[in-house]
């Protein structure tokens, strides 16, 4: 097929449902991202496949497999996406305003910082619509690998060269108890001691639950007493009712530590730390609003740092009220 057959055929609608069915690995998945049912999401897919000349997907099973038409296909539209952004972004400093869409996921123990670092970047840039979903570590790793987002916020981050990082701030976990267990009594307890209590712990795939549970088998230590808990405010509130005792990151119990209602209690190989980092797929093209967050948050690390270093407090007015803009 020649270029000005295949110019005129193509239409951008059709590379925004390939793209998302490429990203996705499905059709279904696809169709719910784009609010489109999926018999219109399968015709789509198929009147890009006549304009191209060659099949795109193949299933095997129930697996949906990329072609190499696909492949090549990706790659030209993740650079058409990117032109168009760049250009937006252009016109919108002509205009003296930056708009665009910024798509996070942060796994729940990130909740405590991000809200900040989305506060200070709407503030600079407040026609930029922000999305943040909160979820846990197993749910962030599926959505980094179906690259669903822009980005996303989460420690631990996976060995994987396919992967771009950037550390932003540290996630310190610490055991706590209610005021007056015994355990903050007790000459030097262990790990071991701490188990023979029930330990609240998150469901499987938490970041945190992972994290003491590496430590626990490194010690040799069962984690037998364990009561399952869907949300780190659930954990926090078993802990202070008296349930059981529980790891938590220091900046989600820190307004709690403060106020006398838990307690840290201080165990060898504690805090645990690990960092939290922003994270995506190389093959997920940076948008120029992606970039520009990215720049912002790196340009306001040391005053995050020294925000949560320091005892709890309100971060200085950003002059921004919180009201969308009003003007007809």
């Amino acid at each position: 097929m020649t270029t000005p057959k295949l110019l005129n055929r193509l239409t951008f609608r059709q590379l925004q449902v390939f793209r998302t069915v490429y990203e996705r690995q499905s059709f279904s998945r696809a169709a719910e991202a784009l609010g489109l049912t999926q018999p219109a999401v399968s015709a789509q897919i198929r009147q890009l496949e006549q304009a191209l000349g060659h099949p795109l997907f193949k299933y095997a099973g129930r697996t949906l497999h990329a072609l190499p038409a696909a492949d090549a296909l990706a790659a030209s539209a993740r650079a058409i996406f990117g032109q168009v952004s760049r250009l937006q972004m252009s016109l919108s400093d002509l205009d003296g305003t930056i708009t665009g869409e910024l798509n996070l996921a942060a796994v729940s123990t990130a909740q405590y910082v991000v809200p900040h670092l989305l506060a200070r970047f709407r503030a600079h840039y407040p026609n930029v619509q922000l999305r943040l979903r909160v979820c846990n570590r197993s749910q962030a790793l599926e959505r980094l690998a179906e690259r669903r987002d822009d980005l996303v916020i989460m420690a631990r981050v996976p060995q994987d060269d396919d992967l771009v990082f950037m550390p932003i701030l540290d996630n310190e976990m610490i055991p706590v108890v209610w005021p007056g267990h015994p355990l903050l009594e007790a000459t030097s307890p262990t790990l071991a001691d701490f188990a023979h209590h029930y330990v609240l712990m998150r469901e499987p795939g938490s970041g945190v639950r992972g994290a003491l549970e590496e430590l626990a088998a490194e010690e040799g230590v069962a984690l037998d007493h364990a009561i399952e808990m869907g949300t780190n405010e659930a954990v926090k509130q078993g802990v202070m009712a008296q349930l059981g005792v529980a790891v938590l990151p220091r900046l989600a119990v820190r307004l709690e530590l403060e106020a006398g209602l838990l307690a840290p209690l201080e165990l060898p190989g504690f805090p645990l730390r690990h960092s939290w980092c922003t994270v995506y797929h190389r093959e997920r093209f940076p948008t120029p609003v992606t970039e520009l967050f990215l720049r912002f948050v790196r340009q306001h690390l040391d005053e995050l740092h020294a925000h949560f270093a320091a005892d709890p407090a309100p971060l200085p007015s950003h002059g921004v009220a919180c009201l969308p803009d009003a003007t007809p």
